[in-house]
C-alpha cells in the first residue's frame, strides 16, 4: 500500500495559492484516476484507488500545512504502511516555477509541512518538490498565500501535470525511474544531477 500526499491548507482562501500546489497536484492525480477525495479521517481528506495493482491512498491532510506530520503519522501507524512507501508532493520555495525535483529522501528545506511529517516519521520516503520561486520584495508568508500570476498559470499547471506522474512511476517503476524522467528546470530541460 502507498500513500500519495499533496500538502496544502484547507479552506477556499488558500485554493490556488502557491503554498497549496501540492492539494492541486493532488487534484490532478484524482482526476486523472476517477477518484473522490470524500472520505474524511485520520485528519485527512483522503480517497482509494489502484496503481498497477498496489493500492494507493490520495491523501490531503487537513491539519494545516505546519501540522501536516500528524495527519500523516495516523495513516502510517494505522495502516502499518513502511515509511519509504509514503510520497509527498509539496511547494518549494527554493526553486523557480516550473521547476521539479524529485528526491529519495533528505531534509525538509524551509517548508514547515516537511518540518512537520519529518519530525513524525523520519526523512527516508520519496519527496516531489514542485518550485513555486521566491520574491525578495515580498514579506514569504504573504507570497506562498498569493494565487499564480496570469504568466505563470500555464507553466504551473503542466508542471502539476508532470509531479502526478512522477507519483505513479515512482509506484510502477522506482525513485531512480521517476528522477531520470521528471527532474525538470524552469526552462523545460531535464536536471542532470
Amino acid at each position: 500500500m502507498y500513500i500519495i500526499a499533496g500538502l496544502g491548507n484547507p479552506g477556499k482562501e488558500y485554493t490556488g495559492t502557491r503554498h497549496n500546489v501540492g492539494y492541486d497536484t493532488l487534484d490532478c492525480l484524482a482526476e486523472k484516476y476517477d477518484v473522490k477525495l470524500n472520505k474524511l479521517k485520520f485528519n485527512s481528506v483522503y480517497g482509494e484507488t489502484f496503481i498497477n495493482g498496489e493500492k494507493v491512498m490520495l491523501v490531503k491532510p487537513v491539519t494545516y500545512m505546519n501540522r501536516s506530520g500528524i495527519a500523516i503519522d495516523e495513516i502510517i501507524k494505522f495502516y502499518k504502511i513502511p515509511v519509504d512507501n509514503l510520497i509527498v508532493i509539496y511547494d518549494d520555495i527554493d526553486i523557480p516555477v516550473g521547476t521539479l525535483r524529485i528526491r529519495p529522501h533528505g531534509s525538509p528545506g524551509t517548508h514547515n509541512g516537511m518540518k512537520s511529517i519529518i519530525n513524525h516519521v523520519g526523512e527516508n520516503f520519496p519527496r516531489i518538490r514542485v518550485g513555486i520561486g521566491r520574491n525578495p520584495d515580498i514579506d514569504l508568508a504573504d507570497y506562498v498565500l498569493q494565487k499564480f500570476g496570469r504568466d505563470e498559470s500555464d507553466k504551473i499547471r503542466m508542471i502539476m501535470e508532470k509531479a502526478a506522474e512522477a507519483a505513479i512511476e515512482i509506484i510502477e517503476k522506482n525513485i531512480d525511474a521517476a528522477m531520470q524522467k521528471y527532474n525538470i528546470k524552469a526552462t523545460g530541460e531535464q536536471l542532470r544531477d
